[in-house]
């Protein structure tokens, strides 16, 4: 999984983050989340503690998208296998699979493969009756991947917008109610499409707030923001977007357009939602891959989030803490959280939260830790933000130059500083995105 594993497990402490984060990713997989929550018996399909009669209906189909939609829908077909009549999900990570066509999107930024797939989730979905069951697979990722922008909306526009978005700095809750308001498919209009079936939504959330709504934008649950609340996200955050999406969210405002469904609404009342899988999934891997190594493990928070160099302070003064005072644990320890940060970017910058994390971080061990450290962050999709790895690792014996490493994090310069030191984390496909995984370790 981690390409350069040799290099940036270098050392005793990094191997244990390392290895706690590899067991997080593990734990949050596809094949291991099905396998826990979803079975199938005597004819019965249970996800978590609820059952569906599958002799109820005709036909069963498998729709959805996101960084991990082919491998639950491969991993669906090995639990439901002829029962699956016909399906197609759009994700950015393929697998090989029998009956659910897997189509090839691009991510973070959409695109027309993108686009292609949507609208073939969308036809298959607008097939299904009331005797047929719509099982949707939705995961981070499923926002760029699952793109159907409205008609007055074009492609370059929604690009142009998402990477504006992005550069804001602004959370996901908010970045994906205006995403929902220029789209055909997401904020509940893909459980429209599917009415009147039966529909079975199967959540890998990446979403710190944990709200299955914001998860891929929610595209078959129901949404409460309005596009008045679109143009005020696009103004708190200073965003300049293209003059069709102003003029489409305007119209929205006014009333011109319909508001996307909210709660009651009749399209809602055969839908069903199960989050399979969060942050909290990959902390408890992680959590057992530190206790197999000898440490005492603490999971601070699954919904960290915030400004990644500040976040990172808060972690390592935990770890100030434990070797202080030893609480709330005993050293040897880690303390574990997951999340969403935020990096503090410049224009075009592909500084990923991860690695701004861990360099903070770094920083911060050389001015305040006194026993050995080694932290670990990473993106359990394999990737951080726009920048072209995953996280990073740092550790007390580096040696930064302390004044070097905070000029490269003001200056948005911590890929290259990270990377021309062996640090940065270059994994594969990870086939699953349950948020950012953190480690630290403390020794004695």
């Amino acid at each position: 999984m981690i390409l350069n594993r040799n290099r940036v497990a270098r050392t005793d402490l990094r191997e244990v983050a390392i290895r706690c984060v590899e067991s997080a990713i593990d734990a949050a997989h596809p094949d291991a989340v099905i396998e826990e929550t979803v079975a199938v018996s005597d004819n019965r399909l249970r996800i978590d503690d609820t059952k569906y009669d599958l002799d109820a209906f005709d036909d069963v189909y498998v729709v959805g998208g996101g960084n991990v939609a082919g491998h639950v829908a491969a991993a669906l077909e090995a639990k439901l296998g002829s029962r699956i009549t016909d399906g197609v999900v759009v994700t950015d990570d393929p697998v090989s699979t029998d009956t659910v066509d897997i189509v090839e999107g691009d991510y973070p930024v959409p695109s027309e493969r993108c686009m292609a797939g949507t609208r073939r989730v969308l036809d298959l979905a607008s097939t299904a009756t009331e005797t047929d069951l719509l099982v949707t697979v939705l995961s981070g990722g499923g926002s760029p991947l699952l793109s159907a922008p409205v008609a007055d909306i074009s492609l370059s526009d929604l690009q142009v917008l998402t990477e504006r978005l992005f550069a804001s700095g602004g959370s996901d809750m908010d970045i994906n109610v205006v995403r929902k308001h220029l789209s055909e498919v997401k904020g509940g209009k893909l459980a429209r499409a599917a009415m009147p079936a039966q529909v079975v939504t199967m959540v890998f959330s990446d979403v710190v707030e944990n709200d299955a709504a914001a998860v891929a934008s929610g595209p078959t649950l129901p949404d409460e923001s309005t596009y008045a609340d679109a143009l005020d996200i696009l103004e708190r955050y200073d965003i300049d977007p293209p003059q069709r999406v102003v003029n489409h969210l305007e119209r929205g405002r006014s009333g011109a357009i319909p508001e996307t469904p909210t709660t009651g609404a009749s399209v809602f009342e055969r839908i069903s939602c199960h989050t399979i899988a969060d942050g909290t999934t990959a902390l408890a891997g992680a959590r057992k891959a530190a206790r197999e190594q000898g440490f005492e493990p603490v999971i601070l928070t699954s919904r960290l989030r915030g400004a990644a160099r500040e976040a990172a302070k808060a972690l390592v003064a935990v770890g100030e803490e434990i070797t202080a005072t030893g609480e709330p644990v005993e050293p040897p320890a880690v303390v574990l959280a997951t999340g969403q940060t935020t990096a503090m970017t410049a224009e075009d910058d592909d500084t990923g939260p991860n690695q701004e994390f861990a360099l903070s971080a770094a920083v911060e061990f050389h001015r305040s830790l006194t026993s050995d450290a080694a932290l670990a962050s990473v993106g359990t999709d394999g990737f951080d933000g726009f920048a072209d790895t995953a996280g990073a690792v740092v550790d007390t014996t580096t040696g930064y130059p302390v004044a070097d490493a905070w000029d490269a994090l003001n200056e948005h310069g911590a890929p290259a500083f990270l990377h021309d030191r062996g640090d940065c984390v270059d994994i594969s496909s990870t086939g699953t995105n349950v948020n950012d995984i953190h480690v630290l370790v403390v020794d004695e």
